[in-house]
């Protein structure tokens, strides 16, 4: 039996590390994003501290001020649950590089290139019932000094809602905007809301 305990442990460390896939639509626009859990690899990182992702958004003309290619995107995340809210609450502080091509009508076609910073945040509402229920959003940005190619900076924030069907997945209800201005004019990138599934495992 004391053979057993340290795996034991290590299950129960690796039941609560989490790769995610996430899935975002609407009438126009499409979005998916893999997120690495670190933790599962390394046993010196935190179990669900640290993401590694990449995330793609094939942004439509709809939604935007110019003709917008997919936007790639990889992200890295630092993130914990705060002990005094329950771990109700998690903030976490990221960085992406973000690349796209914008077409707009009175100007050549632009490479656009930033390396934005922000912050995210998850909550987990306080309300005592089978389905738990979560709000959350972010916001990055990244000023000129952060900009490259054709870009002047960034600015992205986005909100949400989600419902947890079942444990490890969730509908969820959100909305982004993504400001990409050039240096030669300024463009809104996506303006939408939408409708995903974000998944755990």
């Amino acid at each position: 039996m004391l053979k057993n305990l340290p795996l034991l442990a290590i299950s129960a460390v690796s039941a609560f590390a989490m790769h995610t896939v996430e899935l975002n639509i609407n009438e126009k626009d499409l979005e998916g994003q893999l997120r690495i859990d670190m933790g599962q690899f390394n046993d010196s990182v935190m179990p669900n501290s640290v993401l590694l992702g990449l995330t793609l958004l094939h942004g439509s003309e709809d939604h935007s001020d110019v003709d917008p290619k997919t936007l790639v995107e990889i992200n890295f995340l630092f993130q914990r649950t705060i002990p005094a809210t329950d771990d109700a609450l998690t903030l976490g502080m990221g960085v992406k590089l973000d690349y796209t091509q914008l077409q707009h009508k009175h100007y050549k076609q632009q490479d656009y290139f930033a390396m934005p910073i922000g912050i995210e945040s998850n909550y987990r509402l306080p309300f005592d019932i089978a389905i738990p229920l979560h709000v959350g959003g972010s916001v990055y940005y990244a000023p000129e000094v952060l900009s490259f190619n054709d870009a002047k900076n960034y600015l992205e924030y986005r909100a949400y809602f989600d419902v947890e069907i079942i444990e490890g997945g969730k509908i969820r209800l959100g909305y982004r905007n993504i400001d990409t201005d050039t240096k030669n004019y300024d463009a809104n990138y996506n303006h939408s809301a939408y409708f995903g599934f974000k998944m755990a495992f």
